[in-house]
């Protein structure tokens, strides 16, 4: 789907004929591959992410990197996007305007779960949101089961007979949980009335403008060049990149082909805190880690069959 303005393509864009008939289309890559990519870029940017809490602070973090998000998809979709606004409805607009409402929730709530908890745990607590979306369009109370397999899970990977868990930590997790659910009801929306880039702009604009109170006054206040770099380039692989992706791939592929692909986020994540930031799980964490990847892939099988 692309924005209800989109100009007329460009003649010059359009492939010439050849002698024996039309040039074929450029071929695009597929969706599901387009979710993985968006999985293993976004779960090296989060790894790469809280290097920065150290000097910037979680809050600071996030909203840096939705900030020069937002200032990169604004230029580059230049007076496109203007032209897009103006033809909007207001509605549509509001309702992009609430996906950067959440999207600022769910990154923010995740980098602070992120700072107290392993990055894979955090991951698994987040991934409850889209299980919950899932379980909730099937219907069926058999289905609860896989909530119950989530459940043994997140008990598994925080192990609160421990005492060692954060229970700071896992709250924002179930915050950044909710905010992912309606994440997931937002970005259907919104994609079917905008192009990527344009949805993308407007949310993450938005996005930072909620982030700033959090998160400004302490990244400000120990900001340099060196963690502004950094942060601008963690912008490109968190959020940036992923979400232009994975919007593109709800555009081309069908919600139980997306939530089947995305089950497999808390083991990708788990994989990164391990290779980039020396985060090396228990035995109990990575079974943890599997029966919600199991959970996940469950609920939307199901989903699809009712």
């Amino acid at each position: 789907m692309t924005a209800t303005n989109t100009p007329a393509p460009d003649a010059a864009a359009v492939p010439a004929p050849t002698a024996t008939g039309p040039a074929p289309a450029p071929r695009r890559l597929p969706g599901p591959a387009l979710v993985l990519v968006a999985m293993v870029v976004l779960h090296t940017g989060s790894a790469l992410a809280t290097e920065l809490f150290q000097s910037l602070g979680p809050a600071g973090t996030t909203w840096l990197r939705l900030t020069f998000a937002a200032l990169f998809l604004v230029a580059f979709a230049g007076r496109s996007l203007w032209r897009t606004l103006r033809a909007t409805p207001r509605g549509d607009l509001l309702v992009t305007g609430l996906l950067g409402v959440v999207s600022a929730g769910m990154m923010l709530f995740f980098s602070e779960a992120a700072a107290r908890l392993p990055l894979g745990t955090a991951t698994a607590l987040e991934f409850l949101g889209p299980l919950a979306v899932a379980v909730v369009a099937s219907r069926r109370r058999k289905d609860l089961v896989w909530v119950g397999l989530a459940a043994a899970g997140v008990v598994l990977l925080t192990s609160p007979w421990s005492g060692d868990t954060s229970l700071t930590g896992v709250l924002f997790g179930l915050g950044s949980a909710a905010c992912w659910a309606l994440y997931v009801v937002g970005t259907a929306h919104v994609g079917s009335r905008f192009s990527a880039p344009h949805a993308l702009a407007v949310s993450l604009a938005v996005a930072a403008v909620v982030a700033a109170p959090f998160g400004a006054p302490g990244a400000l206040a120990a900001l340099t060049w060196q963690t502004a770099a950094a942060a601008a380039g963690i912008a490109v692989l968190m959020p940036l990149v992923p979400f232009l992706l994975e919007m593109k791939a709800l555009q081309r592929i069908g919600k139980t082909t997306y939530g089947t692909l995305a089950g497999l986020e808390p083991a990708v994540s788990l994989l990164a805190g391990m290779v980039l930031i020396a985060q090396t799980p228990a035995i109990l964490q990575v079974a943890g880690t599997a029966l919600v990847v199991t959970a996940g892939i469950g609920a939307t099988r199901a989903e699809s069959r009712r």
